[in-house]
């Protein structure tokens, strides 16, 4: 801990940590609305008369539309940076919220998400990248900054849907279009400060002063290595989806909680993963990568296992372990997959951040259908072990250096 305090003391001194924390406020707004779909799922069941299937459907056209369009999102600003680029995705974002909330049908609905998902897809890579850029070296403890906003934004969406939709009608929804327009402001100087990077970085290229950073491996030990951290965003998203998409299911079915009360628990499960985020970079940053996943991931396998078979109040108390120790492993991911390419910053952002929302929107689907079939307490029982796998993270070779 003194190790974290003294690496955030450093990061706090930057010039740019004033732009780190409005990436993390607009990381945390951008993710709040898209928990408010998630969170609103009990009431959009109820509303449509949906089953299990249609409501993995809506997270698998949501991811998939996100996980289509980062990559190339990522890899076309990459060769052609656009500086206006996070405001117009909060625009697509508030859009499909606004459709959302007064759709009356489940084709509505499909396209209100597809929205939220191309406006997603904008943010993430984009964002992630500037984030690298301002990060004065100290990757980890910045790329955790921006993280725990997300993860904070996902856990308060829950308990404002609660406080202020669940009361009332799905229609009520459309006041977070207030939340879209808020990110915008937050995103001015953050698109201020990379204009002026954008246009440093010309005047440095024009003089032929442009630094190539070489690749740490070679390509084909690049590539085996690329297959091991899709094994473990499997892994990891795989269970985030169980929790994520249906644990309000859960928890109604198995302890009779009310719906209101079903968001709250879900808001202690997203809490402990904004918190588990802001460890894991500058862990990172300290003892390498390959070992805050490592632990990250078979650290989550003994909440994961039990909890399928506990009263109420310790499910809650095993999803906030469960959450924690997840949480703090896919900033390790994403940081160590930048280090494996260190020149394609948002390609490479774009390609796990879309990768990672295309297995949570598969999982949902397949996950909805087998809840239809065999019951919502199965998936539970099926998905604990998935965290597991997280023992294929030994494979891994070490990149990282300590950053002192």
């Amino acid at each position: 801990m003194p190790n974290i305090v003294a690496g955030l003391k450093r990061v706090v001194a930057e010039p740019t940590f004033p732009i780190l924390i409005a990436l993390c406020g607009v990381h945390c707004l951008n993710d709040l609305l898209q928990a408010v779909i998630t969170a609103m799922y009990p009431m959009l069941k109820d509303d449509l008369s949906l089953n299990f299937a249609q409501i993995g459907l809506i997270t698998l056209v949501y991811q998939i539309a996100s996980s289509v369009f980062q990559p190339l999102i990522g890899y076309a600003f990459d060769r052609r940076p656009f500086v206006r680029s996070l405001p117009a995705g909060m625009c697509c974002t508030a859009a499909g919220i606004v459709l959302f909330a007064f759709s009356s049908n489940i084709t509505m609905v499909l396209c209100a998400v597809a929205m939220v998902g191309v406006g997603s897809a904008t943010l993430h890579p984009e964002a992630s990248r500037i984030t690298s850029l301002a990060s004065h070296g100290r990757r980890g403890m910045a790329q955790s900054i921006f993280q725990v906003g997300g993860n904070f934004g996902t856990s308060v969406g829950p308990l404002l849907v609660a406080v202020l939709v669940a009361p009332y009608s799905r229609s009520r929804a459309a006041i977070f279009v207030l939340v879209a327009l808020l990110a915008i402001r937050v995103m001015k100087p953050i698109c201020t400060w990379y204009g002026g990077w954008l246009q440093e970085n010309r005047q440095k290229r024009a003089v032929g002063s442009r630094t190539v950073i070489p690749r740490p491996l070679s390509p084909v030990k690049t590539w085996c290595v690329v297959g091991l951290i899709i094994l473990l965003i499997f892994s990891k998203y795989i269970y985030m989806a169980s929790i994520t998409s249906y644990y309000t299911f859960y928890l109604i079915d198995t302890f009779g909680v009310s719906i209101q009360t079903s968001q709250l628990c879900l808001f202690v499960f997203l809490f402990a993963t904004a918190a588990g985020t802001l460890i894991g970079g500058p862990v990172g940053d300290r003892i390498g990568r390959k070992r805050v996943i490592l632990v990250s991931l078979l650290g989550t396998a003994p909440f994961s296992l039990l909890m399928p078979h506990c009263n109420l109040a310790l499910t809650v108390a095993m999803s906030f372990g469960a959450g924690f120790m997840l949480s703090s492993a896919f900033p390790a991911i994403l940081l160590y997959s930048q280090e494996l390419f260190p020149n394609k910053l948002g390609t490479v952002s774009g390609m796990f951040f879309g990768l990672s929302f295309g297995v949570a929107g598969i999982a949902s689907a397949a996950l909805g259908t087998l809840a239809d079939t065999y019951g919502i307490a199965t998936i539970y029982d099926m998905c604990a072990y998935m965290p597991l796998l997280g023992f294929t993270a030994v494979f891994l070779p070490d990149l990282s250096r300590k950053v002192r």
